[in-house]
């Protein structure tokens, strides 16, 4: 590995400096920061797919509708936590009209990103029942819900779910419920990192399940109707988002308005509780938190005590775009397309210069393309893969982060500008050359 793209010995002091004992095991904004650092050192650009941040500018109805909300003096007045009617009210109206469910206003909640939303749902579903003390992971999954079950002092189980799709699904699932300790199972849909999508059959065996054992099932839709393969766009028109709402009423959605609006800068995001779950009683939470219910837990306590609200000004910006979505003014899906076309361009760079995509398939389909695709080279764990890398200008995070129990890298396309392919292809074919597949090939055989 000799006259790499990136200065080889500025590479090597600043992972040292970065102090971290593993590479592999480096977190997103570790990693950040090391490349922000080489970056700067060297004057050289990264192919930057470590962080999944949006990379298209954001939605003009919100920015207009946040512009004018400021100037109404919205700013000096505390938001009602639970959220502005309007926003409320036109939540409700998207969930109804893009994912075919019925959930009042008084359920559909702002939260300071879904992050928030996540971090209050976990507190709360945490503290209902004494002996149900553990949250169950569809893993791969986000890295950071973990951090937030550990900064809580929470329990946590985890499964990878490649080998466990369609109806391999239930009895993996009914093993971890059949304990009687589990108070949630957590997924994400489309997932992040792998971009897979659960199917009717897997989200109607989570919602059975979740009936049958009384969990609480928590579906993070950062990337709502980003699976490109359908046409999930029309208000009003199946084929709708999927989800497990349509199997159980023990259900909270998370929307995100940060990918699918490219709004993640005002950190603004909705928590959807079903009705039922919203007014159900648990007498722990009475003895815990001094509340009843399971939604004035969320509301009164976990929010109240986390933020106060959510940003005044951003829900009116967040109300205009669901508004102009439900009316059919506004293609949100439309305006996002172009990360799968980038997926796809970047995807066969990677297979043409002996990479392969680790997470290939929902069942029997090719995975599609969209914001995030997973990668892996011969004879390379995933911590040396992201190392050797980072001497050629590119960045990710490795998937043992996101619970996965697969060698690779999660690559996310949001920050890799079409004028940074050429760069991209360049740094791939000369990767290639240095680690020749077949020498790969043959150390990966000698380690097995």
């Amino acid at each position: 590995m000799t006259n790499t793209p990136i200065n080889k010995e500025i590479v090597e002091q600043n992972i040292q400096a970065l102090d971290v004992p593993d590479l592999g095991k480096a977190s997103i904004r570790e990693i950040v920061q090391l490349v922000s650092n080489i970056e700067e050192k060297t004057g050289a650009r990264f192919v930057r797919m470590e962080m999944g941040i949006p990379g298209l500018p954001p939605a003009r109805i919100g920015v207009e509708a946040e512009i004018e909300a400021l100037r109404n003096n919205v700013a000096s007045i505390y938001p009602r936590i639970d959220g502005i009617q309007p926003l409320k009210d036109e939540a409700s109206r998207f969930v109804k009209l893009f994912m075919n469910i019925d959930v009042a206003p008084l359920g559909c909640i702002p939260t300071v990103g879904s992050m928030q939303g996540g971090y209050a749902a976990f507190l709360v579903a945490g503290s209902c029942r004494k002996e149900r003390d553990t949250a169950l992971f569809i893993d791969p999954g986000f890295p950071v819900q973990k951090q937030q079950m550990m900064v809580m002092g929470q329990k946590f189980a985890s499964f990878d779910v490649y080998e466990f799709r369609g109806e391999k699904l239930r009895d993996k699932l009914e093993s971890y419920l059949a304990q009687g300790n589990i108070n949630s199972i957590i997924y994400s849909n489309p997932n992040n990192p792998t971009w897979m999508c659960l199917t009717e059959t897997e989200l109607q065996i989570i919602g059975e399940l979740a009936n049958k054992y009384d969990v609480t099932v928590m579906e993070d839709l950062a990337y709502f109707a980003m699976d490109f393969r359908s046409d999930l766009s029309k208000p009003g028109v199946p084929p709708y988002q999927p989800t497990v709402a349509h199997y159980t009423d023990n259900f909270i959605l998370f929307i995100s308005s940060s990918k699918v609006f490219s709004y993640a800068g005002q950190r603004i995001g909705l928590m959807v509780i079903s009705d039922q779950l919203y007014h159900r009683k648990y007498p722990n939470l009475e003895a815990r938190l001094n509340v009843h219910t399971f939604g004035g837990a969320i509301v009164h306590r976990a929010l109240y005590s986390l933020s106060s609200g959510t940003s005044h000004s951003a829900q009116y910006a967040l109300a205009a775009m669901l508004k102009a979505a439900n009316e059919g003014e506004f293609n949100f899906v439309e305006e996002v397309k172009e990360y799968g076309e980038r997926a796809h361009i970047m995807k066969e760079m990677f297979r043409k210069n002996g990479f392969r995509i680790v997470y290939d398939k929902d069942m029997e389909q090719e995975i599609g393309d969209g914001f995030y695709f997973t990668i892996a080279y011969p004879g390379m764990s995933g911590g040396e893969l992201l190392n050797n890398l980072l001497f050629y200008g590119i960045s990710a995070i490795t998937l043992g982060n996101t619970g996965s129990t697969k060698e690779g890298l999660r690559a996310c396309v949001s920050h890799v500008g079409r004028d940074q392919f050429a760069d991209l292809e360049k740094r791939l074919e000369q990767f290639y050359h240095d680690f020749p597949v077949g020498e790969m090939q043959e150390k990966s055989r000698e380690m097995i």
